[in-house]
């Protein structure tokens, strides 16, 4: 019977097979890499916004609280977008002219809020409540950055499945005191690790039954 395959064929078939192998290798690290980076993900990249809002300025330098333009922190799956009128709490008395914040005094004139552009979103299939968060100890910082040295505002972490999951599996290193939830740059003290174990007790946090699907996807 005459030969079939060259006496090469082996030779040809590992350099496939290793080629098929490496190439494999590379699509399945190239992917995960740009699943990961600020360009599908938007982290660190800024949001044009009808007013170059600046929480470095607000937060940072006046020391405004979180509150008081997110007012739905505490009580709301939202933390809220500020309405004009909060805004014109004080720039009707300071920066009245300035043509930066045109579109504000049009607003309140025409009486149309602001089309403000959100930075942190999640999917449509996915729950997601701010004062479940903020009851349970979890701070703006945690998920959102030290967003009082932003001059623009820009998303701090990729709220992917496996950035949330990462959190409600272990939750105590992310914990703290109630008092401490709005601070920016918050220092914890000494004993942290106790105050987060007792936390996971006093605020009825059960990480066991946190990855559950109904808990995210409802």
């Amino acid at each position: 019977m005459p030969q079939i395959f060259s006496s090469n064929a082996n030779g040809i078939a590992r350099f496939v097979l290793w080629g098929a192998l490496f190439v494999g290798m590379f699509v399945a690290l190239g992917g995960t890499a740009l699943l990961r980076s600020s360009f599908l993900t938007g982290v660190g990249e800024a949001v044009a916004q009808p007013v170059p809002f600046s929480h470095k300025h607000h937060v940072g330098q006046l020391g405004i609280d979180c509150r008081y333009c997110h007012n739905g922190v505490e009580t709301s799956s939202s933390a809220g977008l500020p309405a004009t009128e909060v805004c014109m709490t004080c720039h009707s008395q300071l920066f009245t002219s300035a043509a930066m914040l045109a579109p504000v005094r049009a607003s309140l004139a025409s009486g149309r809020p602001l089309q403000w552009k959100r930075v942190n979103t999640v999917p449509d299939f996915v729950f997601f409540n701010h004062s479940i968060h903020v009851a349970k100890g979890v701070a703006c910082e945690t998920c959102h950055g030290e967003v009082d040295d932003l001059p623009l505002m820009a998303r701090a972490e990729p709220l992917s499945m496996e950035w949330c999951l990462g959190c409600h599996r272990d939750p105590e290193p992310n914990l703290r005191p109630p008092q401490d939830i709005f601070l920016m740059h918050w220092k914890p003290p000494e004993d942290i690790d106790r105050i987060r174990k007792s936390l996971i007790s006093v605020l009825d946090i059960h990480p066991v039954t946190m990855t559950d699907c109904y808990v995210c996807h409802r």
